[in-house]
């Protein structure tokens, strides 16, 4: 089949470098969509692989030179490949051109009316929430997110309609390679502690994402969050002819698109905004009040671009979640157990949070936490066992390392030992195995088992519910 328009030459016979990572596999889903020939290779086989290759890509496992084609157009890495994997150094010795994911994301988004969704946090879930939503008013887009849709069950597609959602990571800079016609920023702390040294940097790297925003276009911002707020004025003060319309939207009284309420209703919530000079209401499909706010920020960015917001409104209460973000694994004697990625203080405290309004009467609230990367754990420990704190009870993993070597004297000891100055009980876990039995043992009917992290704490839900529902049969 020959690639679609919109594929550039460079990117007809793609091989990706780590294919399944959910950033990768959403540009090589939509490139094996629009035509063109995919390979590529991943540390270990996994659904996201089958997927690949039901779309007709070619997806080994593990990592080896003769992996990659002699007539590959070009080599797609993130910035998580190092230097001195086999295929990178053979594409070096084959003179086969090496594209950056971001780069490859920027050129699939060209030609389209480009929506970027930024921030510290909440970014895949309100990406997604767009996808769906646009879905359902039949603009079919295309999408790029950083986790799987619940209801089409992927995080990427290529669509027929001119539309294109995309996450947008700031963690390695990348974001600034994008020219939205709108973008959101929900949100902007210090994180990403190997790439930024300060919030300066960090303010200064948003700062030029926004202004790649193409002209006539906006920037859709919080107007409750601090660093947000600190953007919007760096942005405005630059100004320039083609400086963006800034949108503001919260609870804040001077926002543009103002939040009069927030209702939580178990594990949904209704919304009213005054937009327009108008009330609207509608329904959030998931709990607490930052996915709320997320969905504002959809509303918004997608009235910017024209659609009439009652119908897209409605739309958003399709949503009806992303994995790993709040995601209900399942419930077993009287116990539900639900998957988080928060893995910085703040989204652990906005999901506990959450997770706590849902409990029923008497119910505890008992998490599995695995701090993520040594560099983030060095820098934020202290609050993350802060966090902790909203539990009534946690057990606390070992370092995830991800793409880091260990730091010295970095250890999940920072965070328990801060857990316990603030006041909550923790254990400490080194043994991911025993996990399942600690928290059955510790857990009754009308109790909530949040496990927490980006790692492969992940995991564990399937093998607690497996034990919660042994130990039901045993009883």
């Amino acid at each position: 089949m020959a690639p679609a328009p919109g594929i550039p030459a460079a990117m007809e016979r793609p091989h990706f470098i780590g294919i399944g990572g959910a950033g990768m596999s959403g540009i090589a889903k939509i490139l094996a969509q629009r035509g063109a020939k995919v390979a590529g290779s991943d540390a270990r086989d996994s659904a996201t692989a089958e997927a690949l290759r039901a779309l007709g890509a070619t997806v080994h496992v593990g990592h080896d030179a003769g992996h990659l084609a002699d007539d590959a157009t070009c080599v797609v890495v993130s910035s998580a490949i190092r230097a001195d994997n086999p295929e990178l150094v053979r594409a070096a010795e084959l003179s086969v051109p090496v594209v950056h994911r971001s780069d490859a994301l920027a050129s699939l988004m060209a030609g389209g009316r480009a929506l970027a969704v930024a921030g510290t946090h909440g970014k895949t879930t309100t990406t997604s929430m767009l996808a769906v939503a646009l879905g359902r008013l039949g603009l079919d887009p295309s999408y790029a997110i950083g986790g799987d849709l619940a209801g089409p069950g992927t995080n990427a597609s290529h669509g027929e309609g001119e539309i294109f959602v995309a996450e947008a990571d700031e963690s390695d800079r990348s974001f600034q390679k994008y020219d939205p016609e709108v973008a959101i920023v929900l949100n902007v702390e210090l994180d990403h502690h190997a790439n930024y040294a300060s919030m300066d940097e960090i303010y200064e790297s948003f700062q030029r994402f926004a202004a790649k925003i193409v002209p006539g276009g906006t920037l859709v911002v919080s107007a409750d969050q601090a660093g947000a707020v600190e953007l919007a004025r760096r942005v405005r003060q630059d100004g320039g002819t083609d400086a963006p319309r800034i949108v503001t939207y919260g609870l804040a009284e001077d926002a543009d698109v103002r939040v009069l309420a927030i209702e939580p209703d178990g594990l949904t919530s209704r919304v009213t905004v005054l937009l327009d000079g108008a009330e609207l209401a509608f329904r959030v499909s998931v709990p607490g009040r930052h996915y709320a706010t997320n969905a504002v920020a959809a509303l918004v960015a997608g009235a910017a671009l024209g659609i009439p917001a009652p119908d897209l409104a409605e739309a958003l209460g399709a949503y009806t979640g992303v994995g790993r973000r709040l995601q209900l694994k399942g419930e077993a004697a009287g116990v539900r157990v639900v998957d988080s990625y928060a893995h910085h203080p703040t989204e652990m405290a906005a999901d506990l949070e959450a997770m706590r309004a849902a409990l029923p009467e008497g119910g505890r609230l008992l998490v599995v936490f695995q701090p993520h990367l040594f560099s983030r754990t060095q820098e934020l420990g202290r609050e993350m066992g802060g966090a902790l704190a909203l539990a009534d009870a946690s057990a606390v993993l070992d370092i995830y390392p991800a793409r880091e070597d260990p730091l010295p004297g970095v250890t999940s000891e920072l965070v328990l030992d801060a857990a316990r100055a603030a006041g909550a009980r923790v254990t400490a876990v080194h043994d991911k195995a025993a996990v399942p039995d600690l928290v059955a043992g510790m857990s009754g009917a009308g109790d909530l088992v949040l496990t927490m992290g980006a790692g492969d704490v992940t995991d564990l839900g399937p093998l607690i519910l497996a034990r919660l529902t042994d130990r039901r049969e045993t009883a």
